[in-house]
């Protein structure tokens, strides 16, 4: 009998976590950057694109932490997984290990091993949404600014 169901409960629970936590910040963050942008219809039309890039990336960012945050506690939980090449997980490392995980680049000298690996690849599979959706909200907005 597998053993560690108390720590695969501990990675399922903080993956639904963080997925849901960064699902809130870029819906709640896309709908205030569409609100600002067109609150203020007398700015460059070049200059509302860049502060909607701006603030896309932020929103990113923030993600990115959200996610740190995750494998950085899970690391200190008893059979949740370790993450090689970062023996122990600092912070910085965690965050960096949710920057390459959430960018789907996944450069591997920081590698997930046991359960958490699970938060790993939930980490690239919203990352990839979370980009695709603000690529959407750049269009749109570009198309919305540049048109006048």
């Amino acid at each position: 009998m597998y053993p560690y169901w108390d720590a695969n409960a501990a990675v399922l629970l903080v993956t639904v976590a963080c997925v849901g936590t960064a699902v809130l910040i870029h819906y709640e963050g896309l709908s205030l950057l569409s609100r600002q942008l067109a609150l203020h219809r007398e700015g460059r039309a070049r200059r509302k694109v860049l502060y909607g890039i701006c603030g896309v990336l932020l929103l990113h960012v923030a993600e990115i932490w959200v996610f740190g945050l995750g494998f950085w506690g899970l690391a200190r939980v008893q059979n949740a997984g370790i993450v090689l090449g970062a023996q122990p997980l600092h912070l910085l490392d965690a965050v960096y290990l949710a920057a390459m995980s959430y960018t789907t680049v996944g450069s591997g000298d920081v590698v997930p091993v046991g359960p958490i690996r699970f938060l790993a690849g939930t980490v690239a599979l919203t990352g990839f949404v979370m980009l695709t959706w603000s690529a959407s909200f750049t269009y749109l907005e570009m198309e919305r600014y540049w048109r006048r």
